[in-house]
């Protein structure tokens, strides 16, 4: 019986899913929201998963290992999510979703605040654990709220400095866990 309903509920998903990744359903002002690329899809099949009961979705917006080439990259990075992640947020709030969905902005670490010389002598920022930036939205998070600062030259945290540990206990009991469980 056990295995009859996981393949009931396996198919299910897959007849279902069909429908939430294609976009295609969307109104036109839906998709002029979000914009014409690859992140705006993703960021558009993901609203499109969470108002299908999916729990959790992570987009992958890599490419922001900037060893190199800083003034080129980091501004063609920032230019191609800005529009799609923008949307999801407004799309969310006007669907009402926002307040009990979670958006959580990340990398895995903060980059060094000089300029490094990397393999090629080009100026770029190397990793950096003393202090990084994530941000977050929704689902119970207070907004315009801002924890923590660094020095003068964002190297070392001087205040409210928050260990990587407590983000997730934050993230967690956002979710509804207790993270000491």
């Amino acid at each position: 019986e056990a295995r009859i309903q996981s393949f009931e509920l396996a198919f299910k998903m897959q007849s279902e899913a069909m429908d939430a990744f294609d976009i295609s359903h969307e109104p036109q002002h839906i998709r002029d929201l979000y914009g014409d690329s690859g992140h705006a899809r993703e960021m558009l099949v993901a609203r499109r998963l969470v108002e299908r009961g999916v729990r959790v979705v992570q987009v992958w917006a890599n490419g922001w290992d900037h060893h190199t080439g800083l003034e080129t990259n980091l501004r063609t990075r920032a230019k191609a999510i800005d529009q799609p992640i923008g949307a999801l947020l407004k799309d969310l709030k006007q669907r009402g979703m926002l307040e009990d969905t979670l958006v959580v902005w990340s990398g895995e670490f903060g980059r060094t605040p000089r300029h490094d010389r990397g393999a090629r002598g080009e100026p770029g920022r190397d990793h950096h654990s003393r202090a990084f930036c994530a941000w977050m939205a929704g689902g119970g998070v207070k907004g315009g709220i801002v924890q923590g600062q660094t020095d003068d030259f964002g190297y070392d945290v001087v205040e409210g400095k928050v260990h990587v540990h407590d983000l997730h206990a934050t993230i967690l009991h956002l979710l509804g866990f207790d993270h000491e469980k």
